[in-house]
């Protein structure tokens, strides 16, 4: 079909993606093309599918794995193809015949994935309500929304609100696209990937004007500096759990704990509970580490709790594992001491500003 280029990740999850996949030479197309029908003929496997491959810095080619199925960076393939990918998988579960070979590929295209992330706190991922969104248009741009202005991205999904599409006549044009294309979009009520992909498109070692690519699957945590500022603009209101408690019920003459949302247990008076508001520009504080408390920064579920109450760690020492949008995201201690205090279970879930536990001198 195609080749497509995916090294622009975190945490093995895709930002970018491309098509046809650039810099391969002509001996490397060759066995990619010729690996991967091998594969799928001795699989005996029938439909819509991506074989995945490694290209190392000496130019040698690792087979990974097959995704059978339709990839969310299938939109590039279909631009330089002119398939529509999905039409073609109908039609072969129906029963009728591919009827055409290895399409001519015509052009360049370029996937972002516009995610609810904020890439100045190392891609936090930041769930909430779209105040404003506004699609890029022109020529060669194509989105794929998943989300409207007024509604939430919640935390207990992907990240992912757009998929922005540009295609050019070759790479440079489709780059040149690509970078008018994210400045017309407009997006408000949480931090989304767009300037990193502002930033991207203009490092050299993506756009390789000298004809080689510079970035590989680690680059963003390795070799990115793009030194992006953390988000300060409008919030949308956030789908934040309620706060819980622990009451005790007696049932049958057995007493059991339950919890329940803290205004129904008596934690909080209703009178007292406020209905998350949008907050204006300059008023997103992010929760940090401070003094003795580690603090989580976001909402999520708890899925690994490292320490134990008493524990002595060092700074940087890992304490627990959150979970947001489908993505786990490490909190580390932020000095040296003693684990006191520690109410983090996994499996509950956190508020943003939760304290987890506290961390004294020894």
């Amino acid at each position: 079909m195609s080749t497509r280029d995916c090294s622009l990740q975190r945490r093995h999850q895709k930002l970018v993606e491309e098509a046809p996949a650039p810099f391969l030479t002509p001996e490397q197309l060759t066995q990619l093309y010729e690996s991967s029908k091998a594969i799928l003929t001795e699989a005996g496997y029938v439909g819509a599918g991506t074989c995945e491959f490694l290209v190392g810095l000496d130019g040698t080619i690792s087979f990974l794995e097959v995704n059978t199925r339709l990839q969310v960076e299938h939109p590039v393939s279909e631009e330089v193809t002119g398939l529509d990918l999905v039409l073609q998988m109908f039609r072969i579960a129906n029963g009728e015949a591919l009827g055409f070979d290895d399409p001519v590929i015509n052009g360049h295209s370029i996937e972002f994935r516009i995610n609810a992330e904020d890439p100045g706190r190392n891609f936090m991922p930041a769930p909430g309500t779209l105040v404003a969104w506004q699609p890029p248009t022109g020529p060669g741009v194509r989105v794929d929304e998943g989300y409207h202005a007024g509604m939430t991205v919640p935390g207990a999904f992907d990240s992912l609100i757009a998929k922005v599409i540009v295609t050019g006549s070759d790479r440079q044009n489709a780059l040149a696209r690509s970078r008018r294309a994210l400045r017309e979009i407009k997006v408000e009520g949480m931090p989304t990937v767009v300037p990193f992909h502002q930033a991207v498109l203009n490092d050299p070692a993506y756009t390789a004007a000298d004809g080689k690519f510079g970035v590989h699957t680690r680059w963003i945590e390795t070799e990115f500096s793009g030194n992006l500022p953390a988000y300060e603009g409008v919030l949308g209101e956030s789908d934040e759990p309620p706060a819980l408690t622990t009451v005790v019920v007696e049932v049958n003459g057995r007493r059991l704990e339950v919890r329940m949302p803290a205004e129904i247990g008596g934690g909080t008076k209703p009178s007292s509970v406020k209905k998350p508001v949008r907050r204006q520009r300059g008023a997103h504080k992010v929760a940090e580490a401070s003094g003795n408390s580690l603090a989580s920064p976001m909402q999520g579920t708890i899925v690994k709790v490292a320490v134990a109450e008493g524990d002595e760690v060092s700074e940087g020492d890992l304490i627990v594992v959150i979970e947001a949008m489908k993505m786990e995201q490490p909190l580390n201690a932020h000095r040296s001491g003693k684990v006191t205090n520690l109410v983090a279970k996994a499996g509950e879930t956190v508020s943003s500003g939760g304290v987890l536990c506290e961390i004294v001198d020894v």
